[in-house]
């Protein structure tokens, strides 16, 4: 065992290669963060028809979506930003279908109005970090559950495994949501021409595997965005929640 001589300066008790290797571990580090801050993304753009939006103690309200039947489109309202630490990540297009269901489906006297919908595209995402890429894959059966109320909820579910974000570059880590199991997370709804589907700080569970660099002990992430659902079936119609 080599005993350090605790009178001796820092600098020669830490060579220079040492002190210019715990820079670049810090660095990796900080790269891999970025990483967890996309995963966000996951979360705010489907879920499924299993969600149970948040909402008040007690008995839910009731809860009809309309136009029965009709077919909808969810498209991201300007920019998504997901931030963990001090790294942003910043994604500017994604888009999810659905169907409301037929009626009587489209009403539920007592809680929420479920339906599924294709899991969500993702385009044109930057890091903050130099030298680091992502990429995002997805997969199984999304979905959105809404409940009326004041404010009007959205419950979000991402089923598991269904998302997948892995970086390349300085640190090469690949981030899953929901690892284990379904994951349901909140947002809340607005009616208009077209309505909204907000999401603020929304939380989903992850898992972070990889290399050097990659932040593993990472069990969240958080995102804001907007989207924008519009009808399909009829253009000149609106998704709307009401009791």
């Amino acid at each position: 065992m080599t005993h350090v001589d605790p009178t001796l300066p820092t600098s020669l008790v830490h060579p220079a290669s040492d002190r210019r290797g715990a820079h670049r571990r810090r660095v990796l580090r900080a790269v891999g963060t970025g990483a967890v801050a996309a995963l966000g993304l996951a979360a705010g753009l489907t879920g499924s028809a299993a969600a149970q939006p948040a909402g008040a103690p007690g008995a839910a309200d009731s809860t009809t979506v309309s136009p029965a039947g009709h077919a909808f489109t969810a498209k991201l309202s300007g920019k998504a930003t997901f931030k963990a630490g001090s790294v942003t990540v910043t994604c500017s297009t994604s888009t999810s279908s659905g169907q409301v269901p037929a009626a009587p489906g489209n009403q539920n006297a007592s809680g929420p109005v479920s339906s599924s919908t294709t899991p969500a595209t993702y385009g044109s995402c930057t890091t903050s970090m130099p030298g680091v890429s992502a990429t995002v894959s997805t997969s199984g059966t999304w979905g959105v559950s809404m409940q009326n109320g004041t404010p009007v909820t959205a419950g979000l579910t991402i089923p598991t495994g269904g998302f997948v974000l892995k970086t390349s570059g300085l640190a090469s880590c690949t981030v899953t949501a929901a690892p284990t199991s379904a994951a349901t997370v909140n947002g809340s709804w607005t009616n208009g021409a077209p309505s909204t589907l907000a999401f603020t700080n929304a939380a989903v569970p992850v898992k972070v595997v990889g290399g050097f660099g990659c932040p593993t002990s990472a069990t969240t992430s958080t995102f804001n965005a907007t989207y924008q659902v519009s009808d399909t079936t009829d253009p000149t119609s609106q998704i709307t929640v009401t009791g």
